[in-house]
């Protein structure tokens, strides 16, 4: 299987902020749509970076011990600049499940951009990734019951 199929049953929605956002209104997109990641784009649409819940976390947590010294800045002040993944992995949509499973974990990603060229078309989950391989795995056993149910007789 590849990430292409995963990306026909999963959809095309994809969600997007730029650099100079604040990052209050990343986290109300992410929250709004229920989704953990965001990709970040310049004016041009190009992929800049990605700010996932963990980025959110890190740096909302890096503030919050910064506060400690004097006041702690609001989330409203923060910039999706401050908090984004600059140059994440991407994967293509040509890439083996496996592999892409492999990148995810080496890199310890669970949001991955799907990229064809410099062009940015979809973002994959590990959510996604799971999701497919359990329907795969669901379709192959019920291809295996009935065969075995309708064994010829000897």
């Amino acid at each position: 299987m590849e990430v292409k199929e995963v990306l026909k049953v999963k959809g095309s929605a994809l969600y997007s902020v730029r650099p100079d956002s604040l990052l209050s209104e990343a986290v109300i997109i992410m929250a709004e749509k229920d989704i953990g990641s965001v990709v970040v784009t310049d004016d041009d649409g190009k992929l800049v970076g990605m700010l996932t819940f963990r980025e959110v976390l890190l740096i909302l947590a890096k503030r919050q011990s910064e506060g400690r010294v004097g006041p702690t800045p609001p989330i409203a002040e923060i910039l999706v600049s401050e908090a984004m993944h600059t140059n994440p992995p991407t994967t293509e949509a040509s890439m083996d499940l496996d592999e892409l499973r492999r990148l995810m974990v080496n890199t310890h990603t669970r949001y991955l951009p799907v990229m064809d060229g410099d062009t940015l078309i979809s973002v994959i989950s590990l959510h996604d990734v799971a999701k497919a391989v359990l329907e795969e795995r669901n379709f192959e056993n019920k291809l295996l019951k009935a065969y075995i149910k309708d064994w010829p007789a000897k």
